[in-house]
This record gives structure tokens, C-alpha cells and sequence, in this order.
């Protein structure tokens, strides 16, 4: 630890201490913190800004509708009807272009990457 975060480690002590943060907004409830560790650093700024605009990333927006339409898939496998079918299909064909798109733009996960990066983590961890 340098001498900044010493001093700063005691002058938080000190007012903690003196009850000077006893009365802050939100005490005794958990914070509430982002965890943007996953966005490139360049991008964390603007990812907030588009966040607090009710914006979401593209990446994360196909994401969310590739998990709507897997558990429509899922729903619509139960139903033997043709109707059903049909939509299915409809569903199953958007998937794999959405799919498509996120890995074009280096969001997906690839299969070779994920198999990869499972046989690393397990050479290290002498599996």
C-alpha cells in the first residue's frame, strides 16, 4: 500500500471514528455496484453512458434475445402442432443468424474457443 492509500485508510478511520459517515445515504444497505470488469476499458465510459440513457449494447441485446428465443424453442417443443412446428423453425433460423452476427463481431462464443480454453484450464490444472 503507498502513502496515499495509508493516508487515505486513516482519514476514513478518523471520520468513522468521529461518526461522520453515520448518516450517509444508503448506510446499512448493500452497495450497489457494476460489474463492467468484462468491457474493454476503452469502453466502459460510454457503455455507462448508454446504460443511464436506457440504452443497452448491440452485443448485449442480442444476447438477450437469443435467450428469449431458446426458451421459446424449448416451450414450443412440447407442442406437436404444426402451427407450432412452423414457428419453430421461424425461431430456430433467427437464433442461428443472431448467433452468426455476435461471433462476426467477436461477442460470441465460439465452440473451438470454449473447447480451447477448456483444454488449457485443464493441462494447468493438471487434469
Amino acid at each position: 500500500m503507498d502513502l496515499i492509500d495509508r493516508l487515505a485508510e486513516q482519514r476514513v478511520s478518523e471520520a468513522v471514528e468521529r461518526g461522520e459517515l453515520d448518516d450517509l445515504p444508503g448506510a446499512g444497505r448493500p452497495l450497489a455496484l457494476e460489474d463492467d470488469a468484462m468491457v474493454p476499458e476503452h469502453l466502459r465510459t460510454a457503455y455507462r453512458v448508454l446504460k443511464n440513457a436506457g440504452c443497452v449494447p448491440p452485443e448485449l441485446a442480442a444476447r438477450q434475445e437469443i435467450r428469449s428465443l431458446e426458451e421459446l424453442i424449448d416451450a414450443l417443443h412440447e407442442d406437436a402442432s404444426s402451427e407450432a412446428a412452423e414457428q419453430r423453425r421461424h425461431a430456430e433460423r433467427r437464433l442461428a443468424v443472431l448467433r452468426a452476427q455476435l461471433d462476426e463481431r467477436g461477442g460470441g462464443r465460439s465452440e473451438g474457443l470454449q473447447a480451447g480454453y477448456r483444454d488449457r484450464l485443464l493441462r494447468r490444472l493438471g487434469g
